[in-house]
């Protein structure tokens, strides 16, 4: 593999308007010649955190600050699964450091800390993930359904979820009106 995309923010292009990846942002959190997997951080469900904390069997404290976020839909895939981006703190059973910023957390010993100040400073809580097969997503690159970005803490975690999409395309560089759905065709 020449080079890795973990860590980036694939953002889509118009070209995906109309599918599940429409207007999307997907943080890459692996990227190997076996395929990726990322979690879409702009995709709301209808749940809250305190709602999703409600449905777990944990021992869960939400407090006022926290209850109202909402769960992220992370991508079609498994979507009974719950993933974690959040600011690094280690201790958990099944986290894995993406940057020295970043990590991913998969453990439901997290969820008894996520909604309240005892968990890490900045998380996202997201049902499920996208994946790609080995190859699949260079073929979408390459055909211009992504724009690629380095990802960055303010855009993951502070950014609101109704703007990451327009802002991840501004830090590019381009104005949004700029983009046909048919980019890169001349």
């Amino acid at each position: 593999m020449e080079s890795s995309l973990q860590n980036h923010f694939l953002i889509a292009t118009p070209s995906l308007d109309g599918s599940y990846f429409g207007k999307t942002v997907t943080y890459i959190c692996e990227h190997n010649d076996h395929g990726a997997m990322g979690i879409v951080i702009n995709h709301k469900t209808e749940l809250t955190l305190a709602q999703l904390l409600n449905l777990t069997e944990q021992e869960t404290e939400v407090d006022t600050e926290h209850e109202d976020c909402l769960v992220m839909e992370g991508g079609p895939v498994s979507r009974d699964r719950g993933f974690i981006l959040h600011t690094c703190q280690p201790g958990w059973s099944s986290s894995l450091e993406l940057s020295s910023e970043i990590m991913v957390t998969t453990s439901k010993d997290i969820l008894a800390v996520i909604g309240n100040d005892k968990g890490p400073d900045k998380a996202i809580v997201a049902l499920g993930y996208a994946g790609w097969s080995a190859g699949q997503l260079e073929e979408e690159l390459e055909s211009n359904s992504w724009l690629t970005l380095k990802a960055d803490t303010d855009l993951l975690f502070n950014v609101p979820v109704e703007q990451k999409w327009e802002k991840a395309i501004e830090k590019l560089g381009i104005n949004i009106w700029q983009l046909s759905p048919q980019v890169g065709h001349a």
